[in-house]
């Protein structure tokens, strides 16, 4: 863990997949179930209308010349409910993997579901692993908070690479991902006290810098387009759920006063809680970003 006791990626990698299997369900009852928090677009919405406005955007800046006959590569899916929103939007083919074999299942079920089986795809996979996909197979690729925040400074090239192998000539990879702003310093005791806290809540496990990620993007042929702070701020969104949270946590106790719920999900509701307040604090202070944009095109 970043800032903290030195830790291998296998490691992390499967702390993070067993994190992932309590949070996606955990969260999904607090209508958290894409797993990110958007910048607040437009203020007199909720999450969800913020959410659909930033994978617009996204989509936006993937610069597709045929939508109807793209083929795209959500990277860290999740459940899926982002590749069919985009899927939807294009007409396309959209391919998502996830480390999770839960949310995988849960976005085969609800592509199912949809009756869009033959435009989605999903399967398990690992950013830290060579992607499974053919070399020129994506019209583009795209993440939300979701790539990012999972790799050690050391490891991005590879990853970068292995983006650059799987897009066409000309394709972009776009996102709205965690990154830490120029502005957090390492240095500073308050800086690194905030982003104790807060990481867990992210369900991450590293925090790289624009620049760095940039630089890797960059090294593996990408030119970038764009790299840039969210168009808003994330915390007013962050203290909602916060609020919904502090809600849920007086049913909780009554339940776990019974014993129909286990302690540890009074204590994970705290955790998250205490996270919360602290990515509010860090956000508000400029040195951090739930949704730094970048944008990055395979010449």
């Amino acid at each position: 863990m970043q800032a903290g006791e030195k830790t291998e990626t296998l490691d992390e990698t499967r702390a993070v997949a067993d994190y992932y299997k309590v949070l996606n369900n955990m969260l999904s009852i607090f209508d958290l179930e894409k797993l990110y928090i958007p910048p607040m677009l437009n203020d007199a919405e909720g999450l969800y209308a913020n959410q659909l406005l930033c994978e617009q955007a996204v989509l936006k800046e993937l610069n597709l010349k045929s939508p109807e006959e793209s083929h795209l590569l959500d990277m860290g899916c999740g459940r899926g409910r982002i590749s069919h929103y985009f899927a939807t939007l294009t007409g396309g083919q959209v391919s998502g993997y996830n480390i999770d074999p839960n949310q995988i299942e849960n976005a085969i079920g609800w592509a199912a579901e949809c009756g869009m089986s033959d435009s989605l795809h999903f399967k398990i996979g690992d950013h830290h692993q060579p992607l499974e996909y053919e070399s020129n197979a994506f019209d583009g690729c795209f993440s939300f908070q979701a790539v990012w925040p999972f790799f050690k400074k050391e490891e991005l090239d590879a990853h970068a690479s292995e983006m650059f192998r799987v897009l066409k000539p000309g394709a972009r990879y776009a996102c709205s991902e965690y990154l830490l702003t120029p502005h957090f310093d390492w240095g500073n005791a308050e800086h690194v006290a905030l982003h104790k806290l807060f990481l867990p809540t992210l369900a991450a496990t590293q925090s790289m810098y624009p620049a760095d990620v940039c630089a890797a993007l960059e090294g593996a042929g990408f030119t970038i387009l764009l790299s840039a702070p969210s168009k808003s701020e994330a915390w007013p969104l962050c203290e909602q759920k916060r609020d919904l949270i502090h809600r849920g946590r007086k049913v909780i106790r009554a339940l776990e006063a019974i014993r129909v719920v286990p302690p540890w999900v009074e204590e994970s509701l705290d955790l998250l809680q205490k996270g919360g307040q602290a990515w509010t604090d860090a956000e508000k202070a400029k040195i951090a970003d739930l949704n730094w944009r970048i944008v990055a095109e395979k010449q």
